[in-house]
């Protein structure tokens, strides 16, 4: 045999690693190929990720393993889940995605550093947010074309109310410094909160002065009845009632001297502003002031996507212009209407507006 002859065996795997490096080498100038790889790893992956975040947290999950690591067994039973098989195979694929981690001994833990602030109760506005993202910003922009097609609409139905009032505790600091400039810190005061959400931007504004007493209305059923349950737990049940109402519907008596709406001006359409605006003047003593804190339209690109949503929408209207919404509080009777931006470099105000022309008429 010609010793410088391979055996067949040999020659025959050589033959075969050449073919398959062919075969890669044809695989790979397919042009279909590096799209595929960069859309995996810039564009897939984050989305998977950003989804799982956002079930692992709305769950209760990463509170559970933020409290104490657990196997698949204990998980099931804890979030009351019949098929572990299932739960075992979404939880190793949250260990593939890079959000969770698996212990040697079979128990799961957050794993990456997003999972762990999630995890955390203080954290909770942000991971609202982030829902709120996935289930309506982004249903947003797949939708919009076949909806637009198809006249139809997002309400608010599809919208969870109790999502949005977590979420929107992301700018609570912001409303609260409004808020703050806005209380006075002595005397008895009678608050309106219109959109009351959680009640913390009530809690905040009992918190500056012991005499002030409020009502808080919320339109969805579900967020008035929390904001209620929250109230008698911070103990301020003897001074905030609750109730499920609508600004424009309600029976009540010019009595208060401050009526606030917080990050929900626009829920009401452009071409109700003003009778809204107007209703909440009716509503405040003579000398009484308005406090609206809103974000508005020219900020950073979540404030695109919710203005997006909105317009989809067919209840309420876009988030409004700085310039638009200082008219419409001139229009609906407002003496000395303002907008303070309270942070620079944020599209977020505060507009106020006093209730002057009352006070004329007496």
């Amino acid at each position: 045999m010609d010793t410088m002859t391979p055996p067949d065996g040999v020659a025959r795997r050589r033959a075969k690693r050449v073919a398959n490096a062919a075969g890669v080498a044809r695989i790979a100038a397919s042009p279909q190929v590096p799209l595929l790889l960069m859309m995996s790893r810039r564009l897939i992956t984050p989305v998977y990720r950003a989804a799982f975040l956002v079930a692992a947290s709305s769950s209760g999950l990463l509170r559970l393993l933020d409290h104490r690591p657990c196997d698949a067994d204990s998980l099931a039973g804890k979030m009351e889940i019949r098929d572990v098989r299932l739960l075992r195979l979404w939880l190793d694929a949250g260990v593939r995605l890079g959000v969770l981690d698996q212990r040697f001994d079979g128990c799961y833990k957050p794993g990456s550093r997003a999972a762990k602030m999630l995890a955390k109760v203080r954290h909770d506005a942000a991971a609202a947010a982030l829902e709120e993202v996935l289930r309506y910003h982004v249903p947003a922009l797949l939708n919009a074309p076949s909806m637009l097609r198809e006249g139809r609409r997002f309400s608010l139905a599809d919208q969870d109310g109790t999502v949005i009032a977590r979420s929107t505790q992301v700018v609570t600091p912001l409303v609260h410094e409004a808020i703050t400039h806005s209380v006075p810190r002595t005397g008895p005061v009678r608050l309106l909160e219109i959109g009351c959400g959680s009640g913390v931007h009530v809690r905040h504004a009992a918190s500056l002065n012991p005499h002030l007493t409020a009502l808080a209305v919320d339109l969805q059923a579900e967020v008035a009845k929390q904001c209620a349950e929250n109230i008698e737990d911070w103990g301020l049940a003897d001074r905030v009632e609750v109730t499920q109402g609508d600004l424009r519907t309600l029976d009540l008596e010019p009595q208060f001297d401050l009526v606030t709406m917080h990050n929900n001006i626009y829920y009401f359409a452009e071409d109700e502003r003003v009778e809204a605006l107007r209703r909440a003047r009716e509503l405040l003593t003579p000398g009484g002031r308005l406090l609206v804190t809103t974000a508005c339209q020219g900020g950073h690109l979540s404030l695109d996507m919710l203005n997006l949503w909105l317009e989809c929408a067919d209840f309420g209207g876009p988030l409004p212009k700085e310039r638009e919404l200082l008219e419409q509080l001139r229009e609906a009777g407002f003496a000395d209407a303002s907008a303070a931006k309270i942070v620079p470099g944020e599209e977020f105000r505060a507009f106020s507006g006093t209730n002057t022309d009352l006070a004329q008429q007496d």
